[in-house]
């Protein structure tokens, strides 16, 4: 096409196709849509042949340019006016408005079911030429009689173009597109090929691999079985977004090697399973039963759902034995439950499925309820965010329980709440839960220590870290834990592990990393955010196992980073929550440490870094590595912080000191007679 120039002749061109037609146009029984491109100021009267076209059924939309005339325009185009006439520099806006304005009529339908019109206030603009008063000159005024000449100040104007907005209604289509979300990873390149398909062109380190990105092929033998919400508050967006991760996943999961097999159901008042687990020739033939999956709407019953897909979900799947595959549900959705999910979730659980949930912010809370725990959610923001998250579904379908960090060095203190609330049965299973994570390290003096500190109407130190040498010797005291009662304080229990416990003289190690673990049912933990700080900043790492409908605020505050709290349903679903629960344990034993954090000097003593070390300056009085003995009477004939041998002869005299060790006098009291004042390093035992 080519630029004319000339006269804005529409009417002329309207005239044309009253009596011409459209060029090429088939008979009446097709729709016909007249689309005029103009800035409206047409040099011919354009209202009655418009007028006529629109009486012969063909709709009009006009596409105003510049600072065209809207009141033409206006009077050119199809009711609704305000859907009909167009901007032309919005050009989105100006096609998806189109688009949305045949979509809506009987024109035509939609390309997909999940588009969405939406309007937003927008404003037009014109170029109007407007006379301003520009001021008064002297002029001459007359009249018929000759002697009727007068002087006066008459007024003289100036044109100039003024810009007016005009307030009005725009409307925006979106639809989801196979390359919306960005699929193509490490630098490829997405090409769109038709409404859900699309190819990416990839660098050629990763030209092999779908989607440009690594392998992701599920190497564990596991049976997925995907819950869509498809209710209307999931909305058909969402669910859109849903399938659309689902076939995703599916082509880069499920390779020739792969021993995974999938399922897909939805759900909103009823689950309904439209791929029973491993009922599908191939991959093409279970991405094209996702294609053909419907939006439902209704009423958003997840909990019911749960229930369902754990009594029916897995078809024909062997249900007991050693040969049965891991089994898992993933439900995806965006919408609350409307009903409990509490119960179906630990039902689905008790039949040893892994339950993990994706979904918006809005119901991280319900799905950390439903999987048992933070670890177990996927959280998203947009459909590119939500195929990020493949790799990590991928990673929580195959992982297994790890061995805990062997070789580590680590002190660890578990704190466990034994307060009324908590009550004794719920405080048996606390100890269970903390025996099974105590077997996962290998417990003595040069790797691990674990200690135990209980708290209900008192704080006490079950055992210290130094006072169990073998993890036989740390599993039977476990077991004989007291239960206290009473109101208990998680704040003054974390005052005492400062002071008493993570500390040189109650066993800890320096240069050694620090932990301590806090289950708790939640209640007392208002004042435990600051104790909890105070460990921090000295050092100590503290993680937080809250249980059942806990002060999830006060738990936060308590825990710190997010990634130092675990929420767990029930004290019966602690031991599905082991793994996160060692994993952050070795990650801590594996932190950079402070020599002088906590301070390994004691009796007030300085520490010192000093050249990948440190020393204690202790004050007047003291002495010792550790600033740990008093200075005492005999240092002038043996020296501080030397070793002393007694040597025992039959028949002979042993002297030590100025004390003779004679006849019918003990060994214990000659030590005590002769170095009294010079306190044992804490180290050593008095037997």
């Amino acid at each position: 096409m080519v630029f004319k120039g000339g006269r804005t002749e529409t009417s002329l061109a309207l005239k044309y196709l009253l009596r011409k037609g459209f060029p090429g146009g088939r008979n009446a029984s097709v729709p016909q849509v007249l689309i005029i491109v103009t800035d409206g100021r047409s040099q011919g009267h354009v209202a009655l042949p418009a007028k006529q076209l629109k009486q012969r059924g063909v709709t009009v939309f006009t596409v105003g340019i510049r600072f065209p005339r809207w009141e033409e325009l206006h009077s050119l185009a199809s009711e609704p006016r305000e859907r009909h006439v167009l901007m032309a520099e919005q050009v989105e806006d100006a096609a998806n408005g189109l688009f949305s304005t045949l979509s809506g009529s009987a024109i035509c339908t939609t390309t997909s079911p999940d588009c969405k019109v939406q309007p937003h206030p927008c404003e037009r603009k014109t170029l109007e030429t407007v006379r301003e008063l520009a001021g008064l000159a002297p002029c001459w005024r007359g009249s018929r009689s000759t002697d009727a000449v007068l002087a006066a100040l008459c007024p003289f104007s100036s044109w100039k173009r003024v810009f007016f907005t005009h307030p009005t209604t725009c409307y925006r289509t979106s639809c989801p597109g196979p390359c919306d979300s960005q699929p193509c990873q490490n630098g490829g390149t997405c090409v769109p090929e038709g409404p859900d398909r699309y190819r990416c062109l990839c660098p050629p380190a990763f030209g092999g691999e779908a989607n440009c990105a690594p392998n992701l092929s599920l190497e564990c033998r596991v049976d997925v079985l995907f819950l869509l919400a498809s209710s209307a508050d999931a909305t058909p967006e969402g669910f859109q977004w849903a399938k659309a991760f689902v076939k995703r996943f599916v082509r880069a999961a499920l390779t020739g090697d792969s021993r995974a097999r999938v399922g897909v159901a939805r759900y909103g008042a009823e689950l309904t399973v439209a791929v029973p687990v491993g009922e599908y020739q191939d991959v093409p033939d279970l991405v094209r039963s996702l294609d053909s999956l419907p939006f439902d709407g209704g009423a958003t019953l997840t909990g019911r759902a749960l229930r369902q897909a754990a009594e029916r979900g897995f078809g024909s799947a062997p249900g007991t034995g050693l040969d049965r595959p891991r089994r898992a549900v993933v439900l995806m959705t965006e919408a609350r439950s409307q009903d409990e999910v509490a119960g179906p979730a630990g039902f689905a659980r008790a039949r040893e499925l892994l339950l993990l949930g994706m979904g918006s912010e809005d119901v991280r809370a319900e799905l950390e309820v439903i999987t048992g725990g933070p670890e177990r959610v996927l959280t998203y923001t947009g459909p590119r965010d939500l195929f990020d998250q493949i790799p990590k579904l991928q990673g929580k379908l195959c992982s297994r329980p790890r061995p805990g960090c062997q070789a580590q060095s680590l002190d660890l203190v578990f704190m466990l709440d034994a307060s009324v609330s908590v009550g004794p049965e719920n405080f048996a299973q606390m100890q269970s839960f903390v025996r099974s994570c105590a077997l996962r390290f290998d417990v003595n003096p040069d790797v691990t220590q674990i200690g135990l500190v209980v708290y209900g109407g008192l704080v006490q130190t079950a055992f210290g870290l130094d006072t169990h040498l073998s993890r036989a010797a740390v599993l039977r005291a476990l077991s004989q834990a007291p239960y206290l009662g009473g109101v208990g304080s998680a704040g003054t229990a974390l005052l005492h592990i400062y002071d008493k416990v993570m500390t040189v003289q109650g066993g800890a190690r320096p240069g050694v990393p620090k932990a301590v673990v806090v289950v708790t049912g939640g209640s007392g933990v208002e004042d435990a955010a600051v104790p909890a700080q105070k460990l921090r900043e000295n050092g100590v790492s503290v993680l937080v196992v809250g249980v059942g409908p806990v002060l999830r605020e006060a738990l936060r505050r308590l825990a710190g980073p997010r990634d130092a709290l675990i929420h767990v349903a029930t004290y019966a679903d602690l031991s599905h929550h082991q793994d996160a629960l060692i994993e952050w344990m070795c990650r801590e034993a594996k932190q950079p440490v402070n020599l002088c954090k906590p301070s390994p000097c004691m009796n007030e003593g300085a520490c010192v870094l000093h050249s990948g070390s440190y020393r204690c300056e202790c004050q007047g009085g003291w002495e010792g590595p550790h600033c740990e003995n008093r200075e005492c009477g005999i240092s002038s004939h043996i020296g501080a912080g030397r070793v002393v041998s007694v040597l025992l002869f039959p028949g002979t005299v042993a002297k030590g000191g100025s004390r003779a060790l004679t006849e019918g006098v003990s060994l214990r009291s000659f030590i005590r007679q002769t170095f009294s004042g010079c306190p044992l390093h804490p180290r050593c035992h008095a037997g």
